[in-house]
């Protein structure tokens, strides 16, 4: 259930406290409640059905006003008959891409009782789901809507359960917010992407909350974890207190050493941030969470953290002519120093860490390919025992601690890298990914929580679940806009949250795409010459991608065109760190 659901919980919310009021809260404290964040008030609703409308346009106009979760839809219920059953506006949230038609339903029209049936079609890009996420699912999607005459205005008489919207309408309506959870491995906290009400906005504090304590979007279910268990709640509703803090006292956490406290307070505060509340005093049945710091900010709390950006002082590198060379710097071009640079290997393709310290290259010995895996200023690598008819292009985990690459398009590989000993390979439980067709490339995101994959030539996302007895696996896969992209050929990362791909059709040369699918776009493709073979992206950094003719950079902002970066390199496999 969605808006409606989201009501209930409020309502349990307020419920509470008021049955504890300020009882709750210890003499001691210096909490006055100044203000509650509660529903608030909400806009204006839109539009209801225009007089005299004929049953094409009133359907169409009643999709539209479904985008509205205010008053449970109300300006949508604006359009039934004053006898029509119960609509079921709580049971699932469609969304449509930007185009759908209304057009009358194969025997639409019932003379005999004046009833007519309109056809809702188009292409469904996925749905929102009960947790406030969006699950893609791009497919055709229709639907019939019966329309009746009354009092001589046509009006709806029966819709099936749901909500269907467009795309736009629904970006109108609803807002991304990033709820936060943690790494259990790493011990830090991770962006999960769901979607709140636009109005009203004063419950959009109340709906993140009640998302965070849900736990875990599916996306991310077996992955990510919570410090706040399931039985955790608000013991009163939140309210801002005196000097503007935002006051979030919390019941049913359990005991938690100072470490979990502090990434409890860095889900809560980063995820209220997200709905723009600055400063937070949380507390934890009365009294202050971390005693050292009894109100919190964003920057309080941002160290924890878990995405990795590559140092701003590390270059971009690029694959060139079987050596690793620099794209940027002053000598764009130039061989990196030692065997992966002077020609004493051919490199196929490479990564380094977000350091720069660590680089792992694929080389082609004969018809077979190896890893090597190094660092150092002289560039001395060491083989890896993996060896297979095809590698994937490395990619490391934000720590530098593991990289990994696809054999053969069927077997992912991690290779274990510390300074305890030498590399050891470990496999991935990827059964599910590699039953979907060949993998012919896989890049990890920054904060090691997901993996982008290109399979049999389309985009999927997938969540990174590791045991505590060490076993890894890839769940939770979705394919991304497949009638949008096409045939993939090659993806990366642009930050937690973005993909770029680039495709072998016409219409777009380089898309980008949310990580859970619900937006893609097209980046320019002026200057390129396809067929398109590889693409290196981070967040703050040109993207790359090799043509034809070489390597391009394209910053975006007012630029009108791609670059090139480097020419005479149709072989050029350009990369930054991570």
């Amino acid at each position: 259930m969605i808006p409606r659901r989201f009501g209930s919980a409020l309502a349990l919310v307020l419920a509470l406290a008021g049955a504890a009021g300020c009882a709750n809260v210890p003499e001691s404290s210096d909490v006055q409640v100044l203000r509650q964040i509660s529903e608030g008030e909400g806009g204006a609703l839109p539009p209801g059905p225009v007089e005299g409308s004929n049953p094409l346009d009133l359907v169409r106009d009643f999709v539209f006003a479904s985008g509205s979760s205010a008053d449970e839809h109300g300006s949508a219920r604006r359009f039934l008959a004053p006898d029509v059953a119960e609509w079921d506006d709580a049971a699932s949230l469609t969304v449509l891409d930007g185009q759908f038609d209304t057009v009358p339903a194969p025997g639409a029209q019932d003379a005999s009782t004046g009833v007519t049936t309109i056809r809702i079609r188009g292409t469904a890009v996925g749905r929102m789901s009960s947790s406030g996420s969006f699950e893609p699912d791009q497919a055709t999607f229709q639907q019939d809507v019966t329309v009746v005459r009354r009092d001589g205005q046509w009006r709806i008489s029966s819709v099936p359960a749901g909500v269907v919207v467009p795309l736009s309408i629904f970006r109108d309506n609803y807002r991304q917010v990033r709820t936060w959870f943690v790494d259990p491995v790493r011990r830090l906290v991770v962006a999960d992407l769901r979607y709140v009400p636009s109005v009203p906005a004063k419950a959009q504090t109340s709906r993140a909350l009640e998302l965070l304590l849900a736990g875990p979007s599916p996306a991310l279910l077996g992955a990510a974890v919570s410090q706040l268990p399931p039985g955790a709640q608000l013991r009163s509703n939140a309210a801002v207190g005196p000097d503007g803090a935002l006051i979030v006292d919390l019941t049913g956490v359990g005991d938690l050493d100072e470490p979990a406290r502090q990434l409890l307070a860095a889900q809560v505060v980063l995820t209220l941030a997200e709905v723009n509340v600055a400063k937070v005093r949380l507390l934890v049945d009365g009294e202050p969470l971390l005693n050292d710091r009894p109100e919190l900010t964003r920057e309080d709390v941002a160290a924890l953290s878990a995405e990795v950006q590559p140092g701003a002082d590390v270059p971009g590198l690029v694959v060139a002519g079987g050596r690793v060379r620099q794209l940027t710097g002053p000598e764009p071009g130039a061989p990196l120093p030692g065997p992966v640079g002077n020609g004493a290997y051919d490199v196929e393709s490479a990564a380094s860490t977000g350091d720069g310290q660590r680089l792992a290259a694929v080389v082609r010995i004969g018809a077979r390919r190896t890893l090597l895996v190094g660092g150092g200023p002289d560039g001395g690598v060491s083989p890896v025992s993996l060896n297979a008819a095809t590698m994937t292009r490395p990619s490391w985990t934000p720590t530098g601690g593991e990289v990994w690459t696809v054999l053969d398009g069927a077997v992912v590989a991690r290779v274990l890298v510390d300074s305890a000993g030498p590399a050891r390979t470990a496999q991935v439980n990827a059964d599910g990914l590699a039953a979907l067709g060949p993998i012919r490339d896989l890049r990890l995101s920054r904060d090691g929580m997901r993996v982008v994959a290109v399979v049999g030539g389309a985009l999927y996302t997938a969540a990174v679940a590791r045991s505590i007895d060490g076993e890894v696996a890839i769940r939770n896969i979705h394919r991304l806009r497949p009638d949008d992209l096409g045939e993939v050929v090659a993806a990366d990362w642009r930050s937690a949250e973005s993909i770029v791909a680039i495709t072998r059709g016409t219409q777009m040369l380089v898309g980008q795409v949310s990580v859970d699918g619900l937006v893609v776009q097209q980046v320019l493709g002026n200057n390129l010459t396809p067929p398109l073979t590889a693409i290196a992206a981070a967040s703050n950094r040109p993207l790359l991608v090799t043509d034809q003719t070489g390597v391009w950079s394209f910053a975006g902002g007012d630029q009108a065109a791609w670059r090139q970066v480097l020419g005479g390199a149709p072989d050029g496999a350009p990369l930054y760190p991570g």
